[in-house]
């Protein structure tokens, strides 16, 4: 079976599944999110074989903007054992986003002027590369992350009476 046939039998929700490679949760949680922006990353060989493997961890990540370039922190890539002697695998070290210059313009201004925060959503493949999702977020408020709690709750109880 080639590659070619084996890619087209799957269904969408397969193929999204499996390009998916780490989500941040807690960002949906603690943060509206107001727009999605894609964005590439600059990795080591040793990141990319582990990233492969499914080693990496996005719950403490967060991108900052440092002299006009955009940088993700905190995101932990695990080295797998195999890794190459010679490289010193540093897990968190910080990994440089790849942006088109308005993009980082229209982010630098939403951060700057009126107080966005860039928080990592995801981590997927896109067309053999990695890619991440950064979202322009405002903070919530404790009552504001019980209003959606309980929102959630009531579209899950509704779903559940229109099922019967």
């Amino acid at each position: 079976m080639s590659k070619m046939s084996s890619k087209t039998s799957k269904t969408g929700a397969d193929k999204s599944a499996e390009r998916t490679i780490a989500v941040n949760r807690k960002a949906r949680h603690d943060y509206f999110i107001e727009d999605r922006i894609e964005a590439g990353l600059a990795l080591e060989g040793w990141e990319v074989k582990s990233i492969r493997a499914g080693r990496v961890q996005l719950t403490e990540a967060y991108v900052q903007i440092h002299k006009s370039e955009a940088w993700l922190h905190g995101a932990h890539v695990s080295p797998l054992k195999t890794a190459s002697t010679h490289v010193r695998a540093d897990p968190v070290r910080n990994r440089k986003l790849l942006l088109h210059r308005n993009e980082l313009h229209r982010l630098i201004g939403a951060v700057e002027r009126k107080g966005y925060a860039l928080v990592p959503l995801d981590m997927h493949w896109s067309k053999g590369r990695v890619k991440l999702e950064v979202g322009l977020a405002k903070g919530k408020k404790q009552h504001d992350k019980r209003a959606s709690t309980k929102e959630r709750d009531w579209q899950r109880q509704k779903a559940r009476i229109l099922k019967r």
